[in-house]
């Protein structure tokens, strides 16, 4: 994949086994990286994240995040909505 492209949960945990195993077999952190294709800075960042989930595990947390992300953008909106009508009702509009 391209630099900055995003990669899947799923892909994410698969290239993760991968690396186990190479590291089982005795390689260095920095093959491994170069063998799956990402910086050892992004292994890592993967291992805190993703590491020891399944499948079903991951994708249940991205559904969760994006979830989450969906119901802060609706609040956000509801507390702007708030604060204009407590404007208007004050007169200050």
């Amino acid at each position: 994949m391209s630099r900055g492209q995003k990669f899947k949960a799923e892909e994410i945990i698969g290239k993760l086994r991968e690396a186990e195993v190479e590291l089982a077999r005795g390689k260095k952190i920095p093959e491994v990286c170069k063998q799956i294709s990402v910086t050892q800075q992004t292994y890592y960042r993967w291992k805190k994240e993703y590491g020891g989930l399944r499948m079903d595990q991951a994708r249940r947390l991205k559904d969760l995040e994006k979830e989450n992300a969906r119901l802060k953008r609706l609040l956000a909106d509801a507390e702007l909505d708030k604060a204009i009508l407590k404007e208007a009702a004050s007169g200050n509009f």
